[in-house]
């Protein structure tokens, strides 16, 4: 019995000791934006080597970026084809980021509107009609007024989807039947083309 007793008692003992082992739990380490002694700026973190990129961020495209050219004009085209994909991809994200203040038309009629917030310019105005494409990736990526930047929200590629559906909306709401395709006028039948004849006579 007092061997049992015994033996628990180095066993306790020993797993005691075994547990209050902290080897690299106790090394010294600095915790975040904590001053250091070691360094001479007397900081712990040390600062990014110049020219550093984070992997993915390099950004050297500057139109495709920032919407500028080299010389900090705005560009008034597009980084990459404009494909039906793209047009699907802008109506998508225009919906989900867009569609509360300037509605799915584009009138600035959109629901937050109607609830009293300030009231955004419609797309159609010859001036935003006018606008350069890279005037617009400035406005969704910086604000603009009471507009606040979508830069965090919407990447990229989804802003230039974006205003090339803003595009369409645009050229929906003021096209006439000559725009459409010759291939296509042929099914909107003689009603059609003579509406189109009647426009171009104008």
């Amino acid at each position: 019995m007092r061997t049992n007793l015994k033996w628990g008692a180095v066993a306790l003992i020993l797993a005691g000791a075994v547990g209050c082992r902290q080897d690299m739990h106790d090394q010294p380490k600095y915790i975040p934006l904590r001053p250091s002694s070691f360094f001479d700026d007397g900081r712990s973190a040390r600062p990014i080597p110049a020219g550093t990129v984070a992997r993915g961020h390099l950004e050297a495209d500057t139109a495709f970026y920032t919407g500028k050219d080299a010389n900090g004009n705005y560009v008034d085209g597009f980084p990459f084809a404009v494909t039906k994909e793209v047009l699907l991809r802008g109506q998508e994200r225009y919906n989900i980021f867009c569609t509360p203040c300037h509605d799915r038309t584009g009138t600035g009629n959109g629901i937050v509107v109607r609830r009293g917030f300030r009231h955004p310019p419609s797309y159609h105005i010859d001036r935003l009609r006018q606008a350069p494409n890279g005037y617009i990736f400035d406005v969704i990526t910086n604000g603009f007024g009471a507009m606040q930047d979508y830069s965090a929200q919407v990447a990229p590629a989804d802003r230039w989807a974006i205003i090339a559906y803003e595009r369409a909306l645009q050229l929906s709401e003021n096209a006439t039947l000559a725009d459409v395709p010759a291939a296509q006028r042929a099914q909107l039948g003689a009603q059609g083309n003579a509406l189109v004849i009647q426009q171009e006579a104008r």
